[in-house]
């Protein structure tokens, strides 16, 4: 299996992102769901190149709390 770039089958996912202006995007860790053909689903992971393990660590149970118990950005909350 030869690595192979993303971005256009993201595209085709309709994955999208709520960024703000000016927001600049550093790293990423995409899970993929994959069906072979012959039936059986796998997951698979990419992440950015820049992405350090602790980080990733820190962004998965990040994920994990949001996914869980939701996200309130602190920002909106004063307003």
């Amino acid at each position: 299996m030869a690595d192979q770039k993303i971005g256009q089958l993201l595209d085709t996912l309709g994955v999208t992102v709520d960024l703000d202006e000016g927001d600049m995007v550093t790293d990423a860790h995409v899970l993929l769901k994959v069906v072979k053909p012959d039936g059986t689903a796998s997951l698979v992971k990419a992440v950015s190149e820049s992405l350090d393990w602790i980080t990733l660590i820190g962004m998965l149970t990040a994920a994990l709390h949001i996914e869980n118990s939701g996200y309130t950005n602190a920002r909106d909350d004063d307003q």
